[in-house]
């Protein structure tokens, strides 16, 4: 009988556990699917900045060759 009630008991215990993991991995799984997407709009908007950047050189190149060459 008393093997019976440890084993219920143990049985309950580790079906908590087993929750409580499904649960944790759940949040986990939340958590990096967020800073994916954090990560990618970081990478657009840097992507963003260095175009912009790229572009205002190639006007300055572009005007520096027009007053160069009268």
């Amino acid at each position: 009988m008393n093997r019976l009630i440890s084993s219920v008991f143990l049985t309950v215990a580790l079906a908590g556990c087993a929750a409580d993991l499904a649960s944790t991995s759940a949040t986990e799984a939340a958590l990096n699917a967020q800073e994916a997407k954090q990560a990618q709009q970081l990478t657009d908007q840097v992507r963003s900045q260095l175009n912009a950047a790229m572009r205002t050189e190639q006007d300055r190149l572009q005007q520096a060759e027009k007053a160069s060459n009268p």
